[in-house]
């Protein structure tokens, strides 16, 4: 025949180290740590809801009473005490645990491998003496400049264009030298390679300024290539747009009236044979002038013919009729060694 387990504390197998309360039929919810003796083993909980009864898991629960007592024995025999309960893990259940204690294993580790890091890096970062290393800054280098250099002119002539004692007409290959109080004016109302007196005044006719002197250098537009031929078809058109009406319209001298021929001669320009005619003209207004066209050929390319036209106003103490020879004969090719400072020299 089997016995009923009397109620009591009795070990929870399933939490090592608690008591669970067995109420004579079922385990409850009641828990307790070990009782240190028997003598409370079977003093009943303080009123509480009971938790719903619990089957007993296998193994769980009193062991069978010694002989003569109602205590729990270390083992019931089959047959005896409440029924066992499945197995049950509990909070302090020992897979449970060991999971916790493989994760604080694990963080500890981790927090040590940091921490040896970080003290790595620390003494790195001193040098023999133990004091902080200086920081290495990298900073990329700016790329590198490269500065043109002027090359030397192998001349000590300087350069025609920048030459102010000198007037350069690329197209036909010939210099003109400046005179003293004279300018290469950076426009003007012509289109072609220009100098003239520095000082401008009031046309006598009244409608716009003049200057004293100007001389022009120009490719010839005729087909005609003998410079005589050339030289005495341009003086009329020269002494017309210096005296008579200008490319404006304009009759700033009031007109021709008369003209005078003072040369006319075959010489040498530029190294070339060419041809000068030189008028004397009188005008409606103011005292006149004197008008000249030389024409000979060209030095660069098919030896087109290249006109020089020289106007100067009469009784202008600054310009005689000698200073027309000289700037004729300083015409020089572009490049020839002696223009860069035949200009200089000049003088009225």
């Amino acid at each position: 025949m089997s016995y009923a387990t009397p109620p009591g504390w009795y070990p929870d197998t399933g939490t090592p180290g608690l008591e669970r309360w067995w109420d004579g039929t079922a385990w409850t919810a009641h828990t307790r740590p070990s009782a240190a003796g028997p003598a409370a083993s079977h003093q009943p909980p303080a009123p509480a809801d009971p938790g719903p009864a619990q089957s007993a898991p296998a193994g769980f629960g009193p062991a069978d009473p010694g002989p003569g007592s109602f205590g729990p024995a270390e083992a019931a025999p089959a047959g005896f005490g409440p029924p066992s309960l499945p197995p049950q893990r509990g909070p302090h259940d020992g897979s449970r645990g060991g999971n916790r204690t493989k994760i604080l294993a694990i963080t500890l580790s981790g927090v040590l491998v940091l921490g040896t890091a970080v003290t790595g890096v620390i003494l790195l970062g001193r040098d023999d003496g133990g004091t902080p290393a200086a920081r290495t800054t990298t900073t990329s280098a700016p790329a590198p400049v490269t500065t043109p250099t002027a090359t030397p002119s192998t001349s000590d002539e300087p350069d025609p264009d920048e030459n102010p004692a000198v007037l350069v007409d690329q197209l036909n290959g010939v210099t003109v030298p400046v005179p003293e109080g004279w300018e290469k004016p950076r426009s003007s109302s012509s289109d072609v390679p220009t100098i003239r007196t520095v000082q401008s005044y009031d046309c006598p006719g009244g409608s716009s300024f003049c200057y004293h002197g100007t001389v022009t250098t120009h490719t010839a537009r005729s087909a005609e290539t003998d410079p005589k031929a050339l030289a005495e078809a341009d003086i009329t058109t020269a002494a017309d747009l210096a005296y008579e009406e200008d490319s404006l319209g304009r009759r700033n001298h009031g007109g021709i009236t008369s003209h005078k021929v003072l040369k006319a001669e075959q010489l040498s320009v530029a190294g070339r044979v060419g041809y000068l005619v030189r008028w004397q003209v009188t005008t409606g207004k103011g005292p006149g002038g004197y008008v000249q066209s030389v024409a000979f050929p060209s030095s660069v390319g098919s030896g087109t013919p290249v006109i020089v036209r020289l106007v100067f106003d009469a009784d202008v103490a600054e310009l005689p009729l000698s200073l027309m020879d000289t700037i004729t004969r300083g015409v020089r090719p572009l490049g020839d060694g002696t223009s860069g400072g035949v200009g200089a020299s000049i003088s009225p």
